[in-house]
């Protein structure tokens, strides 16, 4: 097939910038033939490089005494004691998802699978963090739909329990929704593999399903916005297969164990072409392939649809050459493919033959750790406006706005279609604080959840960075769990944008200052940029996946309230609704600040809600909704009326942080008040669970009215 000339219009809708143009001649000495036009446009662009966000991440704290292995991996390990790691990442696949959702989902499921079992874990859990446009939007209903139906597709059939995640609407996702991937695996901790490549001469082996043309320039095509051409896109979206998937968990696991894995790499992003330079980058080798090996399902690949091919459930290796029979034997077992593609070569070099012809013949180490790197033009985002006047509302009213709208109604049309139990360990299924799965054969278990408040982080990239940790602090400590380390998925707009990138940088600050401050380094990560459409960008949306551990079962708090216990509240209230959810869902306003955030009181109280879990029944953070929309999760979760002593909004829709509702039985509320009293702790009794009744002081309604809102309305206002 005669290859396409190399004009300028052909390397501008690669993605490749008139500055990068001239770097890469610099680099090669020559025009670059199209396959290796193909190539530098896969490892340069935004995805895979982080050309934009690197320069500020490397300021993120990353080690500490539980950390194993920080970013620059497949995924964060973390020491979980016993010998045992907990290995996990969050990645986005908000692109993919917005132009075919069912696929665009479910292959983001898959990969960071992929991401945690090519390290040598064994997956537990998953969650999702997913972000629509309004409920009315004519897109939203058939998003939503295919989306939920794509993830709980995918994990249920692999068999990986979703034990968590996020749903909001908001209109600045109207043309480019978010779908963030969670998942985390269990290891021995001296049994982790890296993708970094050793040896010269050695076998890189290509494992798993055939390459397809599906999902070629996927990675350039999620590192730039969407405009009118976004149904051309549709053939840069992969197809996954979650029965493969399975099949090459299971062999991976068993040739892992056989000991014969040098290195191993999942092709994720930008495919072979990825997998390939980062295995030999991180080695200090050069890697040579020959196309013709490549189990293909399609005739007539060329060199440069097979080295960007995004085809799903495919895995790159190097091999001990003398156990080559015995890892091939295992693939065949498992019906998958194994085919020797190349070898590791002592020259920096990315060598790739087709047909007897070089394709490709590029410095390797030029791809990966010398991509382009951006310090962007950067503004602070200007401090808010202080908020008005807040419009009158009855308490009641206050609640049915809340529960009656879909970011904030119960979710049960979402989880229900995700196998919460597979694998008969999990604890806590999704609608408490965070999910919790037991860590099999022993007395521990591991905690997770995912967080974010856009409208926080608009208005205060800083403060809501901070409150995106410290949110996920909160949930974990309320299921009794001791935080241990965090992932991040930064999802922003256009980074040639100043103030764009401005909220990057003070989210990033935020965040790293939360991180530090409760002892939660982030291990791993993903960068989700130019996730705008027509010009117009999302609401800043760093989302932060966390995992605790219970040493013991007998540290989980997830029980119900029952009728007689008492509500206490930890932590103060100053009455804060900038940015609050009230206003947002019952006027339509998103003015004011974000509330400020102080770790210390955080973490102080954190502490003092998991040594006082032998006296809690139940827990939950305050965030969104404040008191008002707490107290009613909690109360109706156990089919109970509840009573609250306040009926102002101030007190009960107020959003300031670091605060905990506790219900506990009479006597242990009073020790409770002791012990928060001795600590230095606000703890106060503001109500009681009980009844057929939801009384905010002087207004009542009945507990089925509500209950029946709250639990339809996210079906309907959606239209699913």
């Amino acid at each position: 097939m005669q290859e396409p000339a190399i004009t300028p219009e052909l390397v501008a809708s690669h993605g490749i910038k008139p500055d990068e143009w001239e770097r890469l001649l610099g680099i090669l000495g020559r025009q670059p033939t199209f396959t290796e036009l193909g190539i530098f446009s896969a490892m340069w662009n935004e995805h895979c490089s982080y050309k934009s966000s690197k320069i500020h991440l490397k300021k993120l704290p990353t080690t500490g005494p539980q950390v194993i292995c920080g970013p620059g991996e497949n995924a964060g390990v973390v020491d979980i004691g016993d010998g045992q790691a907990v290995i996990f990442k969050m990645e986005s696949h908000n692109h993919p998802s917005y132009i075919e959702p069912h696929q665009g989902a479910a292959t983001g499921v898959g990969g960071i699978l992929r991401d945690v079992f090519t390290m040598g874990a064994r997956p537990i859990a998953a969650m999702n963090a997913l972000s629509f446009g309004l409920p009315d939007h004519p897109k939203t209903a058939h998003l939503v739909k295919g989306v939920v139906e794509g993830v709980g597709s995918y994990g249920n059939a692999f068999g990986v329990p979703t034990v968590g995640g996020e749903v909001r609407f908001h209109r600045s996702y109207n043309g480019n929704c978010l779908v963030n991937a969670f998942a985390a695996g269990l290891a021995d901790a001296d049994k982790i593999f890296y993708s970094a490549a050793s040896g010269v001469g050695m076998p890189v082996v290509y494992l798993g399903a055939k390459t397809g043309r599906d999902g070629v320039g996927g990675a350039t095509m999620a590192s730039a916005e969407f405009d009118d051409t976004i149904e051309e896109k549709r053939p840069t979206v992969q197809v996954g297969d979650p029965f493969t998937e399975k099949r090459l968990l299971e062999a991976c696991l068993e040739l892992m164990a056989s000991g014969a894995v040098i290195s191993i790499q999942d092709m994720g992003a930008a495919g072979l072409t990825c997998s390939a330079v980062e295995m030999g980058d991180k080695g200090g080798l050069g890697i040579k392939l020959q196309l013709d090996d490549v189990p293909q399902r399609e005739t007539g690949m060329t060199a440069y649809e097979m080295m960007l091919s995004e085809s799903q459930e495919r895995m790159l290796m190097v091999l001990m050459p003398e156990r080559e029979a015995e890892a091939r034997a295992i693939f065949v077992k498992w019906d998958l493919d194994f085919a020797i593609v190349g070898e590791t070569i002592a020259e920096d070099r990315f060598l790739i033959l087709h047909g007897n012809e070089v394709k490709a013949d590029i410095p390797l180490s030029k791809l990966s750790s010398s991509a382009p790197e951006y310090d962007r033009p950067w503004v602070p985002t200007p401090a808010a406006e202080p908020l008005g006047e807040v419009p009158a509302i009855g308490a009641m009213d206050g609640l049915r706005a809340l529960i009656g709208s879909p970011s904030y109604a119960h979710k049960g049309w979402v989880y229900e279609q995700y196998d919460a139990q597979v694998g008969a360990d999990t604890l806590v299924t999704p609608g408490l604080p965070a999910g919790v799965v037991r860590v099999h054969g022993t007395g521990k278990a591991l905690a997770f959840t995912s967080d974010v408040t856009p409208r926080y982080v608009k208005a205060n990239p800083v403060e809501g960075g901070k409150q995106a940790v410290a949110e996920a602090f909160r949930n974990l400590c309320a299921v009794g769990a001791r935080p241990l380390a965090t992932t991040d998925n930064l999802n922003f707009g256009n980074p040639e944008k100043p103030e764009i990138m401005g909220q990057f940088v003070g989210a990033l600050q935020g965040i790293g200052a939360a991180c530090i401050a409760l002892d939660m380094p982030i291990v791993s990560g993903n960068v989700s940029l130019y996730n705008e459409t027509d010009g117009k960008g999302i609401l800043p949306t760093p989302t932060i996946g966390a995992v605790g551990l219970l040493a013991s079962l007998d540290e989980l708090i997830a029980g119900k309230p029952v009728a007689g216990d008492l509500a206490l509240l930890v932590g103060e209230t100053k009455g804060h609704l900038g940015q609050s959810a009230l206003l947002a869902e019952a006027f339509g306003i998103e003015a004011g600040d974000a509330p400020p955030v102080d770790l210390a009181a955080e973490r102080a109280h954190g502490e003092f809600v998991r040594a006082q879990r032998g006296l809690i029944r139940a827990c939950s953070d305050l965030s969104d909704g404040g008191l008002a929309l707490a107290a009613f999760e909690m109360a109706e979760a156990a089919g109970l009326g509840l009573a609250l002593d306040a009926g102002d909004t101030a007190t009960l829709f107020a959003e300031d942080q670091a605060r905990y509702l506790l219900a506990a039985a009479p006597a242990d509320a009073e020790a409770l008040l002791a012990a928060g009293k001795a600590a230095g702790v606000p703890v106060a009794i503001v109500g009681r669970f009980g009844g057929d009744a939801v009384a905010f002081g002087a207004d009542v309604a009945p507990l089925d009215a509500l209950s029946r809102l709250y639990r339809t309305a996210f079906a309907e206002m959606v239209g699913v």
